[in-house]
């Protein structure tokens, strides 16, 4: 039975309630001073983010890499966290997906114990100190750079209530007032194409076909990005926001999108 009145123990916080009674049940975050960690952990690339009218959208590519080798073509980088918000991740796999399913398991606890939801500004403050947790890890090449996306219930006006959140490797977080934000190896030519393709007020539609565009712009110049895989019939993971909670994009929709863009770069 938890005690309520230990001293130093937060009852809203899960991670914190563990780090107090099963700290051997948190990720690891120190691995050895001077060790590198980099060429035998997979790594996670590119992944992008962009508002729309009335929501937000979060897509990442499949591909890990582990040094100059393709660990994995069909991994899972976005995830959602609570009804109203999802993280995506670049870095090292297994730390950010342990980061990220701890990150899910905090909301839920919060909401359970406190009875109502965690505001977007407290979502965006946990999941900073769980990435600043992390730095000794960091330090040692073993960073976990998150995209933190959601639905502002708040908001005054609906239209603008998608959010976007970036992260540094020491917990700095800020929010991506022009409405696109891609994060991993390939996040610069993904950010290029973003800047020239997203407009705010767009549909849904034309934000899931414009972030495919730009993971295949980024494919075409960063080898650690995986673009839609058509032979393998591996296509981006996404997941949408809006008024009426976050869900998964399913893959027929992207299989559609890569077609059509496919055509018309083909010229037909």
């Amino acid at each position: 039975m938890v005690d309520e009145f230990d001293e130093g123990y937060s009852s809203s916080s899960f991670s914190e309630y563990l780090r107090r009674h099963a700290p051997e049940l948190l990720p690891p975050t120190d691995f050895g001073v001077g060790t590198a960690h980099g060429d035998i952990a997979p790594h996670g690339t590119t992944i992008v983010a962009l508002t729309y009218r009335g929501g937000v959208l979060l897509v990442g590519d499949r591909r890990g890499t582990m040094g100059h080798l393709v660990a994995s073509r069909d991994m899972e980088k976005v995830f959602i966290t609570d009804s109203y918000s999802a993280a995506g991740f670049a870095g090292t796999v297994g730390m950010a997906v342990e980061l990220l399913n701890l990150f899910a398991v905090e909301l839920e606890h919060y909401e359970k114990i406190e009875g109502v939801t965690l505001t977007f500004e407290g979502k965006a403050n946990k999941l900073s100190k769980m990435v600043r947790d992390n730095l000794p890890a960091a330090m040692q090449d073993m960073a976990v750079v998150p995209l933190l996306v959601g639905y502002d219930v708040d908001a005054i006006d609906p239209d603008k209530a998608g959010r976007i959140l970036s992260y540094d490797v020491v917990g700095g977080r800020s929010e991506e007032r022009f409405g696109y934000a891609a994060v991993g190896s390939g996040s610069l030519f993904a950010k290029s194409s973003l800047k020239k393709t997203h407009t705010r007020g767009i549909d849904e539609d034309t934000a899931l076909r414009i972030a495919v565009e730009a993971l295949f712009d980024a494919a075409d110049d960063d080898t650690a990005t995986g673009g839609p895989d058509v032979l393998r019939g591996i296509y981006p993971t996404g997941i949408l926001i809006n008024a009426e909670g976050a869900q998964q994009v399913s893959e027929d929709r992207f299989v559609e999108i890569t077609r059509a863009l496919l055509a018309d770069r083909a010229g037909h």
